[in-house]
């Protein structure tokens, strides 16, 4: 086929790549050491290349021949032989963990720097043309937190809003919401802007032992959101995982009689707005994007009634009878909440407080806290991306990667959120990536772009390819084939050329 011209640039990919070391093999399909990948695009032409990170995790698990640093899904010992008093000093480090460095869920850009990064406190820097790996970053320098996500946000000015959990720090827990700017003070050029870092607000944990999950969260020009879910770690478990020989995914727990809470932070005030809004247990991965309109903010998600979508994954479960394995139990819905910040104080009990046009309802309770019921856009949905010159504002359309019966994705889609229209490219035995939407230089219209996904064949026989759809019709522009094995990966992004430092820089 033919790219556009404009299209220059590198799609950056990253997820789960090697899952067995010397005899060890890891349970879970999410702790595999992270492979980075990446598709370059110039004058018309495409260039492929792949590299293991090389995080301190990837070497010393080559390093020992088997797994010896933990995953999430995989608790991993040291050496029997060794004496029996380093092995109880090693039990008693593990309670609050030593994490690893293993980066294999997404790309992030700080500064003029590119960072491959997971969910725990360290990230670490790549070169996106080599793929080379260089300095580790830990988070905990600069700010209190044990975990944080990798679904950051950036601002208008380039700044990168992200969020962590900081466990029992001073005998308290709490969501702390960060800001790292995208530039640091002339006379400090040799410094990182993570000397900069800035802690916007916190949010105290419901619990101080059952911190809540979360892979990402919303944003609108005003407003940070923050969702609370009944999906929670269970500290005291996850301090003694080690001693039981259990893995730390084994701490996370969903108790479906809970609420779900909604927290909206004041950008401006760094303030919580004061009102108790919620809604049933759900389990949600993926913000899609958030926005405000006439004193409401309306965000959409993809949520789950159950958390059996992590179990899923277990490398037992991805066998020959995958297909039999792993029928969803629970289906992802992707649900748009309406939640009036400005309404009638006066509202009698039990009114819907929602004046826009939209099924989804605010119901206020006696207690002034507000019930919040969502409308329901599509299902089977996963894996959203947005034109994200529209991250914050009102939009209209959403790719996706669409599943069936199982988590593994085998369409992508364009989703027209105020029409309900969806466009589908699928083929015979293909299994797409997650979309990245890409605007061209001079767009008009939301859509006016292309969306680009790597594919991987279900024979290994048949050569992967990434594949070029246009923005608007979703018809394909173009493939480039990989004679190469490529993996399933998870999150990346578009950097196009003008963001790129030169190698001489």
């Amino acid at each position: 086929g033919q790219l556009p011209s404009w299209l220059q640039g590198i799609l950056l990919r990253n997820g789960p790549g090697m899952h067995t070391i010397g005899d060890s093999k890891y349970n879970h399909w999410f702790d595999g050491l992270a492979l980075l990948h990446s598709f370059t695009f110039k004058n018309g032409e495409v260039y492929y290349r792949s590299k293991y990170l090389r995080s301190d995790t990837y070497n010393c698990n080559i390093e020992a021949n088997r797994i010896v640093v933990s995953e999430f899904g995989t608790m991993a010992y040291p050496d029997p032989c060794k004496n029996i008093f380093a092995k109880a000093f090693s039990y008693l480090s593990h309670t609050i963990p030593e994490f690893t460095d293993n980066c294999l869920i997404n790309i992030m850009k700080a500064g003029n720097d590119f960072y491959a990064t997971g969910e725990t406190n360290f990230i670490r820097k790549i070169n996106p043309q080599t793929l080379e790996t260089l300095e580790k970053v830990d988070y905990n320098k600069y700010v209190a937190v044990n975990v944080a996500t990798s679904h950051p946000h950036y601002d208008s000015a380039g700044n990168v809003l992200n969020m962590g959990t900081s466990i029992v720090d001073k005998g308290k827990t709490k969501y702390l919401l960060f800001k790292i700017p995208s530039s640091v003070p002339e006379q400090e050029k040799k410094k990182s802007c993570f000397k900069h870092l800035e802690v916007i607000c916190s949010v105290p944990s419901r619990s101080l032992l059952h911190p809540s999950y979360y892979h990402s969260f919303g944003i609108t020009e005003n407003y940070i959101i923050f969702i609370e879910q009944p999906f929670r770690l269970d500290i005291v478990k996850m301090a003694t995982a080690y001693i039981r020989g259990v893995s730390w995914a084994s701490c996370l727990a969903f108790n479906k009689d809970d609420k779900t809470w909604f927290h909206f932070i004041d950008r401006k005030t760094k303030k919580e707005v004061s009102t108790k809004f919620y809604t049933d247990a759900m389990v949600y991965f993926h913000h899609i994007n958030a926005y405000e309109e006439d004193g409401h903010i309306i965000f959409d998600i993809i949520a789950y009634k159950d958390n059996s979508l992590y179990d899923m994954f277990y490398l037992k479960n991805l066998n020959k009878d995958f297909e039999e394995n792993t029928k969803l139990t629970s289906i992802p819905t992707c649900k748009r909440f309406v939640v009036p910040l400005q309404y009638d104080k006066d509202a009698v009990v039990d009114s819907n407080l929602v004046t826009l046009p939209s099924t989804a309802t605010a119901v206020k309770e006696k207690d002034g806290s507000i019930y919040c019921q969502p409308e329901i856009l599509c299902e089977g949905i996963e894996l959203p991306r947005i034109n994200y010159d529209y991250n914050g504002k009102k939009y209209n359309y959403v790719f996706a990667t669409q599943v069936q019966w199982s988590p593994v994705p085998t369409k992508i889609a364009k989703f027209n959120i105020q029409t309900k229209e969806m466009l589908q490219w699928a083929e015979e035995d293909c299994w797409p990536s997650e979309p990245v939407f890409v605007p061209s230089p001079d767009a008009k219209e939301e859509d006016d772009g292309v969306v680009l996904t790597c594919v991987v064949k279900t024979d290994p026989k048949d050569p992967p390819f990434l594949l070029v759809l246009d923005g608007k019709t979703f018809t394909e522009l173009g493939r480039a084939t990989v004679n190469v094995e490529m993996h399933i990966d998870l999150h990346g992004m578009f950097i196009p050329q003008q963001d790129m430092k030169t190698e001489t820089e």
